[in-house]
């Protein structure tokens, strides 16, 4: 079911070793929580930081897959296909000198696979991934062996989403997105303009959208800085200027758009949300919670009190530090939550284009007829079901 409020929430937190942003979803806001301080990222893990105390800069989506024991995914030790309603693994173990099938585990859950050679001295893992693209049956995995590879093969739980690869990474879900946001454009709101542009930027080049900054168009516009502007006119006068840049905006389609942040920005002002509802918001929120557990009490008191305007956003991004260099984990964080408020409600794509087409009157999420007057009590919400 659709509505204003944060469908996706990612917490990125940072944890003395290896941590992981753990993306999951709430009833209302679709939630991630990232931590600080991330570490060189591994190329087998999405995310992987370095950090002491459980905080943000790492965030790895606990995706940790391994082939062959010691070599990364990278090395693609194994062949991936999609064929609509089910996932296939071929595995090369044409040196694991496999004489008995039953040597053989295969481990699968709804969201993880195992995939072993059992051996009394030296058990050796194939892959192993807590961080399937998606759902999978666990009751319907069958496999077999073909030669010198190992074939395995997953029933999807939703046979409509093409996977890009058998792990929720950054190049999965960069390709996986686009059939997801269909064109859909991206607006990055929270109280730091810069962390919204260097996102913005990440997530862009990711997607192959065009990023666009509300903060370098005002600033070309006006020929100043926004400091310099809030010092003459006031903050009032630039969220208004801002407002009237989202609106001209609201048309565009793949773009991920960066708004300025604090109280001087449109985004922090309630009454000025009528045209971000037309793209997919995504809050990236700076928080002092010690783990996710927190940060979700944290997100659902702020949706409670309804003080913030952020609150208005489809996804919420939980962050415990923030250093640029790792902007990327945190742009996978944004797509994680997204992916999982769309497949959530599929038709949201749509909905948000005929909001669009019907003049982003501020109706959202519950769309009213053609010719609606906002200044209209009682008019019959328009069937998009």
């Amino acid at each position: 079911m659709a509505s204003s409020s944060p469908a996706g929430l990612c917490f990125l937190s940072k944890t003395p070793n290896t941590p992981k942003p753990l993306a999951f979803s709430l009833p209302k806001p679709s939630f991630a929580f990232l931590r600080p301080n991330l570490l060189s990222l591994p190329s087998f893990s999405p995310y992987s930081y370095r950090n002491s105390a459980l905080f943000l800069t790492s965030s790895k989506a606990l995706f940790s897959c391994k082939c062959s024991s010691t070599s990364p995914v990278a090395t693609r030790s194994y062949e991936f296909s999609d064929s609509s309603s089910e996932v296939e693994l071929r595995i090369n173990i044409g040196g694991q000198d496999v004489q008995n099938p039953r040597h053989i585990s295969v481990d699968a859950n709804h969201t993880s696979l195992a995939v072993r050679v059992q051996r009394p001295a030296s058990p050796i893992t194939l892959i192993e991934t807590n961080n399937l693209f998606d759902k999978i049956k666990p009751d319907e995995t069958i496999w077999y062996i073909d030669d010198d590879q190992l074939v395995v093969n997953l029933k999807k739980h939703d046979p409509d989403l093409k996977w890009p690869d058998i792990t929720e990474s950054w190049e999965s879900l960069t390709a996986g997105s686009t059939q997801l946001l269909k064109g859909t454009s991206i607006y990055l709101v929270g109280d730091s303009t810069d962390m919204n542009q260097i996102v913005a930027r990440e997530l862009a080049t990711g997607l192959g959208y065009a990023p666009l900054c509300t903060k370098e168009l005002l600033e070309t516009y006006s020929k100043q800085t926004i400091d310099s502007w809030v010092l003459v006119e006031g903050a009032d006068s630039v969220a208004k200027a801002e407002s009237a840049v989202l609106e001209s905006l609201s048309s565009h389609v793949r773009s991920v758009v960066a708004t300025l942040g604090g109280q001087q920005g449109a985004a922090g002002r309630a009454d000025n949300w009528r045209h971000l509802y037309a793209g997919f918001t995504v809050w990236l929120s700076q928080t002092e919670a010690p783990d996710e557990d927190s940060a979700r009490k944290e997100t659902h008191q702020n949706m409670k009190d309804g003080k913030l305007a952020y609150t208005n956003s489809d996804v919420v991004v939980k962050l415990q530090g923030w250093d640029p260099a790792h902007a990327k984990s945190v742009a996978q964080a944004c797509l994680s939550a997204l992916k999982q408020l769309i497949l959530a409600d599929k038709k949201l794509p749509g909905k948000k284009s005929l909001y669009i087409r019907l003049g982003c009157r501020g109706d959202w999420p519950n769309i009213k007829p053609p010719g609606w007057d906002p200044s209209t009590e009682g008019d019959a919400t328009l069937d998009t079901q």
